[in-house]
């Protein structure tokens, strides 16, 4: 991996990077942004740069990268590399446009760090970013190779329900008559839409129907706020996009997805819209003749608000092994648990593989209890919606 000399000076220097890293990937999109415009008009998320989460979760995994290659010079963080290549492959990211991020990298790290960015500093970061860039060009060379060059393919909405006062739920077919590709469960896929101001914004949702059905079905949660940038797909999602109405669709990418081990025991746990990749992993188990014990766990505000809930008992009860725990904050029926979830009294069985999708402090409670009761780490596997902030330490 690094070189010797390199993996000394990172060493002796990931203390001062890393307390400059906010700073300078502040900095490095200012720059980013003011030379290429159309990069946040037409691929970034503004909401996220608005918010600073894209620069938190860019700080979290150049720090993540770096200290793990000098704490584990052998091996390499393939999870956080794949979880990051699909992101960028369903955006239609291209090689020549890491050039593009190193050049105005650098130069943040130059303005912000200063005289310490000596000639070997500089050498040895650039020495990490490469490596780090390379790993996923090749992992995204990978995805265009098995599914085509990124290309976006036009989707009509041929179905539109209201799932909750905050969910809507799209079925889309292809405007044009080329074969659908089968997605695994757990996938999600990018969405690109036209705004008012010409702008043309992605987001990523989940694939929360069958896996082999011929028609998209994304389910929306309306986010709060609703004003440029803050909210503004979901809000135009939900008032603008009716049935008739065409969306750009990405094939799909993600690789929160259920492994080939039919006998391990299974465990997927949501909370709130993170129920979405929960749905077509039950639907494939359901439809596959899974016998293994599944144990499903969601929290929500309340019923009315558990998004797909109907289609959430329909798929557990199907399976034979499966037994569902839910948690409410109000309006609990019989046979559900008031409050935010708790694994304390949840059975965990030894070998079990673990699925987690929702708000971060939801995931990473139901995670250290999962470890607490044996479930190997390795085996616990998670989607972000949205920037990875839990490479940030958010």
């Amino acid at each position: 991996m690094l070189s010797e000399q390199s993996a000394a000076t990172v060493r002796a220097t990931l203390p001062v990077v890393g307390a400059a890293i906010g700073e300078i990937t502040e900095r490095f999109y200012g720059g980013l942004f003011a030379a290429h415009p159309g990069l946040l008009r037409d691929l970034f998320n503004r909401g996220n740069q608005a918010a600073g989460t894209q620069r938190q979760a860019l700080a979290g995994s150049i720090a993540a990268f770096a200290t793990h290659l000098v704490e584990h010079p052998d091996a390499r963080p393939d999870a956080m590399l794949t979880r990051i290549a699909h992101k960028h492959a369903s955006l239609g990211v291209a090689p020549e446009q890491y050039a593009v991020v190193h050049q105005h990298l650098f130069v943040a790290i130059a303005d912000v760090l200063g005289e310490a960015v000596t000639p070997e500093v500089a050498a040895a970061w650039t020495e990490v970013y490469w490596l780090m860039a390379n790993v996923l060009i090749a992992i995204e060379k990978r995805s265009y190779e098995e599914r085509g060059a990124h290309a976006w393919r036009p989707w009509q909405v041929v179905e539109r329900v209201r799932e909750t006062p905050d969910v809507v739920t799209f079925r889309l077919r292809p405007v044009d008559d080329a074969p659908v590709r089968d997605f695994r469960p757990g996938q999600y896929v990018s969405v690109r839409t036209e705004l008012p101001d010409g702008a043309h914004q992605i987001r990523q949702y989940s694939l929360c129907g069958a896996p082999d059905a011929d028609v998209r079905q994304i389910s929306v949660k309306r986010v709060s706020g609703g004003t440029a940038p803050d909210g503004e797909v979901s809000h135009h999602l939900h008032a603008r996009v009716q049935v008739g109405s065409v969306l750009d669709l990405s094939e799909p990418y993600g690789d929160l997805v259920l492994d080939d081990a039919p006998a391990a025991p299974l465990l997927l746990a949501s909370a709130g819209i993170g129920v979405t990749p929960m749905i077509p992993m039950l639907a494939h188990l359901a439809a596959t003749g899974h016998r293994a014990p599944v144990t499903v766990v969601h929290a929500d505000r309340s019923p009315a608000d558990h998004a797909l809930r109907a289609d959430h008992g329909t798929y557990a009860a199907k399976l034979p092994g499966a037994t569902v725990h839910l948690w409410y904050e109000q309006d609990a029926p019989d046979g559900t648990h008031t409050g935010l979830a708790d694994l304390t009294d949840v059975p965990v069985l030894p070998g079990t593989r673990a699925y987690l999708c929702g708000p971060l402090p939801f995931m990473r409670a139901v995670r250290a209890q999962l470890i607490d009761k044996g479930v190997s780490p390795a085996d616990v596997h998670y989607e972000v919606f949205g920037p990875d902030l839990w490479l940030a330490g958010a």
